[in-house]
């Protein structure tokens, strides 16, 4: 029993700054965990099940491009074809080693950004869909605010560090839980690899799902992970069974 509450934890809760502590229970029967913030959320009912300063902000890093995906596939086709600019190919961090000039389709920036994390596919992506990543970020506010995350502010498609980029655990899974909603966005988090052109290289790039929860627990569904230095390590996790995702 108590190994599976720390397995149903660690797979289908939210937790910002992530770090689990050892199976165990609390005085209150609930599993402990060494997360500054986290939350259980029933997706057929938007409930919460469980909470740990589920409403205090906190920078969220690479979880960030859960809602980056979320407007694209919205606002965006699979097959439109995006013209990577220099401020695209020069942003730091996590990469598909995006070169100024490249033609990519959405899809292939999609996943770029949730199987490689890339902040440069981040960045192209947003000037895309809204010309800019300043417009795009106010889109991601503006998108989230109508999706239930009142407490949240994006400034940046990507999660790299900026003070006035924050959530909350219980803000980031209604974002999570209607983006999980969506068919394309699933089948892209759940690609376990993807090869996807290098013009003027003599090989293609491949990516890999780094998402090791797949291989942790059955029924898992993905979603993302992150990590920066004033965020900690960030997770944001789906798993469904028997027809109940959380």
């Amino acid at each position: 029993m108590l190994k599976r509450s720390f397995v149903f934890v660690f797979c289908c809760v939210l937790l910002l700054n992530f770090l689990l502590l050892p199976a165990g229970r609390s005085r209150a029967g609930l599993p402990e965990i060494s997360a500054e913030a986290a939350v259980v959320l029933d997706w057929n009912s938007g409930r919460p099940l469980y909470s740990k300063n589920h409403h205090l902000p906190r920078p969220m890093a690479s979880t960030t491009k859960i809602m980056t995906a979320l407007v694209a596939l919205e606002k965006g086709s699979l097959e439109d074809v995006v013209i990577t600019s220099a401020r695209s190919a020069q942003t730091g961090g996590s990469s598909i080693w995006l070169e100024e000039g490249e033609k990519k389709t959405l899809e292939e920036l999609l996943l770029g950004l949730m199987l490689r994390s890339g902040n440069d596919a981040a960045v192209a992506i947003a000037e895309h869909i809204s010309g800019s990543v300043e417009s795009f970020a106010q889109l991601m506010t503006q998108r989230a605010k109508e999706l239930g995350a009142q407490n949240t502010v994006f400034r940046n498609p990507h999660g790299l560090h900026h003070p006035e980029h924050y959530t909350t655990a219980y803000d980031m899974a209604r974002i999570a839980a209607h983006a999980m909603g969506m068919k394309e966005f699933r089948r892209i988090i759940s690609t376990p690899s993807a090869r996807i052109s290098w013009p003027g290289h003599p090989w293609d790039r491949f990516l890999y799902n780094q998402n090791k929860l797949f291989d942790l627990y059955p029924g898992a569904e993905g979603i993302k992970t992150g990590w920066t230095t004033p965020a900690g390590r960030c997770f944001v996790g789906a798993a469904q069974d028997n027809n109940r995702r959380l």
